[in-house]
């Protein structure tokens, strides 16, 4: 034991020593969890390393380099530099030093891409609850991209999905899509197989499997297992038949390692199970010779899984022909999936993500996502950050992203401890905002920052300053004229009351039917403001009471304002309630079908609102 060596300083390490929550009240770090932070960083030194081959900088400003280097720019391009580097070029290069010695440039343009004089309305849409009668069991991107064309023609700019992220290839499917296995690629649930190509030579052999599919949409309880079962079926036909395609070498080749790994991942799942922490020791790493023989061994699997992801990426473009689509990227991943599996060197181990107690949710929320070490995140060049922004904004008009501070910090909690136990660890916010900006204008597409729950207030201004929209709803912020230009504005969110289920009181009694602790108080505090807002009786019908708030919405000066389809049908359930698990979280179609919404009444009166701001 070195006894010279000193103990681990918490907040050198980005730990903070206290936090405020949203009632101001301070909450001071416990000596046990900042131990056990610590732990999951593996810090054994007073202060964290110091990572000398990573350098960032801003397009259009001078570089002092000190010394002489060879630039290796991202386009091939190789220039000698002395001194500075008088108009370093966007993306991300390397520096040559003498003795052989490399440093990572990033060069960014410092703000996200935003086009001139944006102001739009969108609608917010849950895909797999969004259902035609073609469907097999829930809704797809071709179901997706019918609305898309509907909603164009009411004038609508964009839609907002949800994640549409991988799960494990197996079941029992996971069904939120806030919590999957990878980030970088898509759920093949959401295909559409009739537009496989291939899928007309072989109609004969699919019909059964068509028939039970469409037969699912009898109930609107989305039955996960089942529409993974036959749409697996029937792609392994159709794989079967599968020729070669000049498209999908293209796109196995630009997503490179990223995929092959991923698609390894889902054939030993299909073998192991979901889970690779349960996996043989030998096949834990993505890296081990076990892994490479059984690579080998299952090449042609593999490729199928790749296929697959390619036939996603086609019809999702399909869908941004039509619209532009705005992309949501969840703040964390299964600890047990593929992005886990891919990146476990960079990961803190023994805790997970989630938030501290507040006024909606009083016990807190344990989320069960694994962090990234914001250190180790730093030693591998922020490599998995950039690869997984990158996949999101992939045929992305905007991209939402789920908990925006935790590019500035995440509450972590130790494994086994309430939420209440957990503590703030700080991430280096400028360098990721620069990567975030770097690759919005590489897709052209701006980003919507969801800044919601315990925010600092400097946060939002660092936000601002970098183009990032914020994100407001009326659920909290009773004042919507206060909103800025650069925001999107909404009434509510996948985890929060429908304006049906506020209305009528159905949100408290599911709550409380769920065994959750539903804040009474609040909720009714929550409701007098809607009803103050919406200048409305309390018999009022809740179609009205919609309407009349996406009429203020609508008269914000916020750059765009999304409506959810399950405020304009009047649906009194959300679509997730928070810390529960199984019943209707993520397993609810909408109450209508395509055709039916896009006739329905309130749809196009919601629309006629939107459209005339």
């Amino acid at each position: 034991m070195d006894r010279n060596r000193r103990a681990p300083d918490a907040e050198a390490w980005g730990i903070a020593p206290h936090f405020l929550d949203q009632r101001g009240r301070r909450h001071d770090l416990s000596p046990d969890t900042a131990r056990a932070l610590l732990a999951a960083m593996d810090a054994e030194d007073e202060r964290p390393p110091a990572i000398t081959d990573l350098r960032f900088a801003r397009a259009g400003r001078p570089l002092d380099l000190g010394g002489r280097w060879r630039l290796h720019a991202e386009d091939g391009t190789r220039q000698d530099v002395e001194g500075v580097l008088p108009d370093p070029p966007l993306g991300y290069h390397w520096l040559e030093g003498e003795q052989g010695r490399r440093v990572r440039l990033v060069v960014s343009p410092g703000r996200c891409f935003l086009p001139p004089a944006l102001r739009t309305w969108a609608w917010a849409v849950q895909v797999h609850a969004l259902r035609s009668r073609l469907s097999w069991g829930q809704g797809d991107l071709s179901d997706l991209r019918s609305f898309a064309t509907f909603s164009a023609g009411l004038g609508a700019g964009l839609l907002l999905v949800n994640p549409l992220h991988a799960p494990a290839p197996v079941t029992p499917v996971q069904r939120s899509p806030y919590y999957p296995s990878s980030r970088c690629f898509r759920n093949p649930l959401y295909l559409r197989i009739d537009e496989v190509p291939g899928a007309d030579a072989i109609g004969s052999r699919l019909v059964w499997l068509a028939e039970a599919g469409r037969a699912l949409v009898a109930s609107r309880h989305i039955d996960h297992d089942a529409v993974l079962r036959l749409k697996m079926a029937a792609l392994e036909q159709l794989w079967a038949r599968f020729d070669g395609d000049p498209r999908f070498d293209r796109f196995v080749a630009e997503r490179g390692e990223t995929l092959q790994r991923f698609a390894t991942f889902c054939a030993l799942a299909e073998k192991l199970g979901p889970s690779w922490t349960t996996w043989p020791e030998r096949l834990r790493g993505p890296e081990a010779p076990s892994v490479w023989k059984f690579a080998e061994e299952y090449a042609d699997r593999i490729r199928f899984h790749a296929w697959v992801q390619w036939l996603l990426d086609e019809q999702l473009a399909a869908v941004a022909g039509e619209i532009d689509v705005m992309q949501d990227l969840a703040i964390g991943f299964d600890p047990a999936g593929a992005d886990a599996w891919m990146w476990q060197d960079t990961l803190a181990h023994g805790v997970s993500v989630g938030a501290p107690p507040d006024e909606l949710n009083t016990q807190g929320q344990d989320w069960g996502l694994p962090p990234f070490d914001p250190w180790r995140l730093r030693q591998a060049h922020y490599g998995p950050f950039i690869e997984t922004v990158r996949a999101c904004l992939r045929h992305a008009g905007g991209l939402r992203v789920d908990h925006v501070m935790g590019l500035f910090r995440l509450y972590w909690i130790p494994r086994g401890e309430s939420p209440a136990r957990g503590a703030y660890v700080r991430y280096p916010w400028e360098e990721m905002l620069d990567l975030v900006a770097l690759e919005s204008h590489r897709a052209k597409a701006y980003v919507v920052g969801e800044d919601l729950g315990t925010v600092e207030p400097w946060v939002r201004e660092a936000l601002l300053a970098r183009d990032l929209m914020s994100y407001r709803l009326l659920w909290f912020e009773a004042d919507p004229r206060q909103y800025p230009e650069v925001a999107l504005a909404a009434l509510t969110t996948h985890d929060l009351p429908t304006v049906a289920g506020l209305w009528s009181g159905a949100d408290v009694r599911d709550q409380e039917a769920r065994g959750m602790r539903p804040n009474v108080p609040a909720m009714a505090g929550l409701r007098e403001m809607v009803k103050k807002i919406a200048r409305l009786p309390d018999d009022a019908p809740a179609r009205d009471v919609a309407a009349a708030l996406y009429q203020v919405l609508a008269d914000t000066p916020a750059a765009i304002v999304a409506a959810t389809l399950e405020d304009a049908l009047g649906v009194e359930q959300r679509p997730n309630y928070p810390g529960t698990v199984g019943g209707t979280n993520w397993s609810l179609a909408l109450p209508r079908f395509l055709d039916e919404i896009e006739r329905d009444p309130e749809v196009h009166r919601i629309a006629a609102i939107l459209r005339e701001r």
